[in-house]
């Protein structure tokens, strides 16, 4: 099925969340706009950079999901320090990974958590598509044992 001449508007992401009230807080602060809608165990927020139909909808739950991470690649490591200084002047701690190997790329990254854990990285690919290592351990994409400082990275 081809999608030319689909208008696409954005990309959709809906996330559970335990406490809507405490979600709506902190994603006000990462993406520095308030909710277009709340409702009771729901909030929607109109991102416009990048076009994003984010949701947040309230559902008991004790452990993590099967989420991995969320992230917003921008273009250079100069973004990635202006999302990082965005988020810490908003009350957000942000964890850095400069030079690291991620993904089979080298990146530079900064990092939040929402209050359920969910991790969101605003990144810049430096170098990408890098071979897997003969450690299986350290081929996790993503994972345990992904990101670590490109030194550690396999002369190609």
């Amino acid at each position: 099925m081809s999608t030319a001449g689909i208008a696409t508007l954005k990309a959709h992401l809906a996330i559970n969340v335990r406490n809507v009230e405490s979600s709506i807080e902190f994603y006000q602060k990462m993406f520095g706009i308030a909710p277009s809608k709340v409702r009771k165990g729901y909030a929607k927020f109109d991102v416009q950079n990048p076009p994003l139909n984010f949701t947040l909808n309230e559902v008991p739950f004790t452990n993590a999901g099967a989420l991995s991470h969320m992230g917003i690649q921008v273009a250079s490591t100069d973004d990635v320090l202006a999302m990082r200084h965005k988020w810490a002047d908003a009350g957000l701690i942000t964890r850095d990974e400069m030079q690291t190997d991620c993904c089979y790329a080298v990146q530079d990254k900064t990092l939040v958590h929402d209050p359920d854990g969910n991790e969101w990285e605003a990144f810049v690919v430096l170098q990408d598509n890098l071979p897997e290592k003969s450690d299986p351990q350290a081929s996790a994409c993503c994972g345990p044992n992904c990101c670590m400082p490109a030194a550690e990275i396999v002369a190609l």
